[in-house]
């Protein structure tokens, strides 16, 4: 089973940057860098107001979790937003493909 992990960065770059470095440890099979936007949220007791980047990460369940603490170990923010999105439905092929890319590569893929 696949899913998506939805995560915010401080700019591009850094999400360019953890994204390459998840892929290189195979976390995921892709991530989408989905560009700017606007948040607005409570933090510390104040309303705040930031520019940030969104980006969705495809990998497999039985790792989200594996993945999700590895961008708050590599993220710049002292809480990074990441969330573990499950996937209803997906192509074969797509599953097959993202199950590949995030195994071992002795062939484990405990989809």
């Amino acid at each position: 089973m696949i899913v998506s992990v939805y995560a915010t960065f401080a700019d591009e770059e850094e999400a360019r940057r953890i994204g390459r470095q998840i892929l290189e440890e195979r976390l995921a099979a892709c991530i989408n860098i989905l560009g700017p936007c606007q948040s607005i949220y409570r933090w510390n007791g104040k309303l705040e107001e930031a520019g940030e980047v969104a980006a969705i990460f495809k990998t497999r369940a039985a790792i989200a979790t594996d993945l999700v603490r590895r961008i708050g170990e590599l993220h710049s923010y002292e809480v990074p937003a990441a969330v573990i999105w499950p996937i209803e439905g997906a192509n074969q092929e797509f599953q097959s493909w993202v199950i590949a890319e995030t195994s071992e590569e002795s062939g484990d893929d405990d989809a």
